[in-house]
């Protein structure tokens, strides 16, 4: 079975979140960054990836994800500042 990953954009440090999850990372922030369907990540202008996970499968990164989306706003900001406290954008590390 193919990896998952659970992953979060930014508009900007501190700004508007969104969370997703997909089985291939890169094809899916450059979705977001083209724009190619109508979403909530488009209409913010969420595009910068401030945080990601990697999971052993696409159902475990898809429940995390719906776990993860119940979350208040200060323990999402806590995780990206744990392993990214400069906002930087990751997608050129993939």
């Amino acid at each position: 079975m193919k990896p998952g990953y659970v992953y979060i954009l930014a508009n900007k440090p501190m700004g508007v979140l969104y969370i997703g999850a997909t089985d291939d990372l890169a094809r899916r922030v450059s979705e977001h960054r083209q724009g190619s369907q109508k979403s909530f990540a488009q209409h913010y202008n969420c595009q910068r990836l401030v945080w990601f996970e990697e999971f052993e499968n696409i159902h475990d990164a898809r429940a995390f994800e719906r776990k993860m989306k119940k979350w208040n706003r200060a323990w999402k900001v806590n995780r990206i500042v744990m392993s990214n406290p400069q906002w930087r954008d990751l997608a050129q590390s993939l």
